[in-house]
């Protein structure tokens, strides 16, 4: 159990950067400073974790945490790609 704990913690202190993030990117309209690479490696992390949860069969409510973490960096790589285009559009109308 408290192992759970302890790795539910980890989820949590690095969910917490995504809301920011994802919000970063909503206002700022370009992807600049951002990096693709960085955010599939860590999808790609994240889909280990929970391919582990569930090899194991240890699906528990850490769980849902490894699943809301993942989303959010789903969101804010598809907010990179818009960002990108948008970046793209910006630069031929200059």
């Amino acid at each position: 159990m408290s192992s759970e704990i302890f790795e539910a913690g980890m989820l949590l202190c690095f969910g917490c950067s995504w809301p920011m993030n994802i919000t970063k990117s909503i206002r700022a309209r370009t992807a600049k400073g951002k990096s693709l690479a960085f955010e599939l490696f860590v999808l790609v992390g994240y889909i280990c974790g929970i391919t582990g949860k569930c090899i194991s069969g240890s699906i528990n409510w850490v769980f849902a945490i490894y699943i809301l973490d993942l989303l959010m960096v789903a969101t804010d790589i598809l907010l990179t790609l818009r960002n990108r285009r948008l970046d793209k559009r910006k630069e031929a109308a200059q």
